[in-house]
């Protein structure tokens, strides 16, 4: 493990103090741009494959390669030193074991207790159901398959491994190497894919939209656009592997809907994980069928890589901040927020470890924290 560091100018004297870590993944530039942009010193935590394209970017100051991700838990002491902050992402969920996720110690934006929740499928869907929201019709067993269904393995894979099914018997030739893998079998509702990327402040209590995508997925977005008569003889079978995104702004007469689904999500996470449930940023997964019903597929307790296309904000952060917002940036500046009203513990999991100071407001007083749209200093 071999860290590397350099000076950059200090854009605040108040987080200057603090580092903002992350491991080199999935959304971790727009993670360390938004949190540079704040004022923080950052820091990621690299493979060699990567610490040249990380290195490479001025907003990152500092870099600690490890062999392997799988080997970030044992960070935990030396970053315990030093006063940094961890915002997670969908590798954290991908790479790292649950235990050895929940058992480091290292302040950690958000709450570790709805990992549990998000991680299995079947607590996902009791969540949201719980919510009262709509989701597709699940499958137990294949011979109960009666319409077309996407098998879906557990995990952020970003889609490897999902699988098309038409009936039992299909089900039977294709997906019996999955005996030994956890997945579920749901419904697959025809409609259009909108990924809802939302913000919740647990200082001001506000739920705010932040963006929205739809995933492009190699191979089936392309087949889509070749006539089912030429595709007659190709043995070529679905793929909805992600590559990519796109984004996509959504009718304005559905964005209430779309907003009191994250309320009630929200709302909801604070029963099943008592007392402080769901902050900080996550996303809604949906499709919208033609008759402009929403269907829950599932949730992503924090941030996506569909929030990457917005790097330099959204139509839709825009509205709440006239200055460029990312959900990475969103982030920092509740970090921020908390540090100047004296509430960091209000920003972090209940397991952090917090070997500095938690508070820094201004001549020892705590001030009000500003709302969105409102710059923290």
């Amino acid at each position: 493990m071999s860290p590397k560091a350099r000076r950059h100018k200090p854009t605040s004297n108040l987080p200057q103090l603090f580092t903002i870590a992350t491991l080199g993944s999935h959304s971790a530039l727009q993670i360390l741009k938004g949190a540079k942009d704040e004022g923080f010193h950052t820091l990621a935590v690299v493979t060699p494959l990567n610490e040249q394209l990380y290195s490479s970017f001025a907003f990152v100051d500092e870099t600690i390669v490890i062999p392997r991700y799988s080997d970030f838990p044992k960070l935990d002491a030396e970053l315990n030193r030093r006063r940094v902050i961890l915002v997670p992402h969908g590798s954290f969920v991908a790479y790292l074991s649950m235990r050895e996720h929940k058992a480091m110690r290292t302040p950690y934006f958000g709450n570790k207790a709805v990992l549990d929740w998000e991680a299995d499928r079947l607590q996902q869907r009791k969540w949201l159901t719980r919510a009262g929201l709509k989701m597709p019709r699940q499958f137990t067993k294949a011979s109960e398959i009666d319409r077309p269904v996407i098998v879906k393995l557990y995990g952020a894979h970003g889609g490897k491994g999902y699988l098309f099914v038409k009936n039992p018997d299909d089900f039977t030739a294709r997906a019996s190497h999955l005996v030994e893998q956890r997945y579920i079998m749901q419904e697959y509702v025809l409609g259009v894919p909108v990924y809802i990327h939302y913000f919740y402040s647990p200082l001001t209590g506000k739920l705010e939209i932040m963006s929205m995508d739809r995933r492009y997925e190699s191979n089936v977005d392309s087949l889509g656009r070749i006539p089912l008569a030429d595709q007659e003889g190709w043995d070529i079978q679905p793929s909805y592997v992600v590559i990519g995104n796109q984004p996509i702004s959504l009718r304005e007469s559905l964005l209430a809907e779309a907003f009191n689904m994250g309320e009630a999500v929200v709302r909801t996470s604070r029963e099943i994980c008592p007392d402080r449930g769901l902050f900080g940023a996550f996303c809604l997964e949906t499709i919208v069928t033609p008759e402009s019903e929403f269907f829950l597929m599932e949730i992503s307790a924090r941030i996506v890589a569909g929030t990457n296309l917005f790097i330099d904000g959204s139509p839709y952060s825009y509205l709440n901040y006239d200055e460029p917002m990312s959900t990475g940036r969103r982030i920092a500046r509740e970090i921020k927020n908390a540090l100047l009203s004296n509430s960091l513990e209000l920003v972090l999991d209940q397991s952090s470890r917090l070997s500095f100071d938690d508070g820094a407001a201004i001549n020892g007083q705590p001030v009000a924290v500003p709302g969105p749209g409102v710059p923290a200093n």
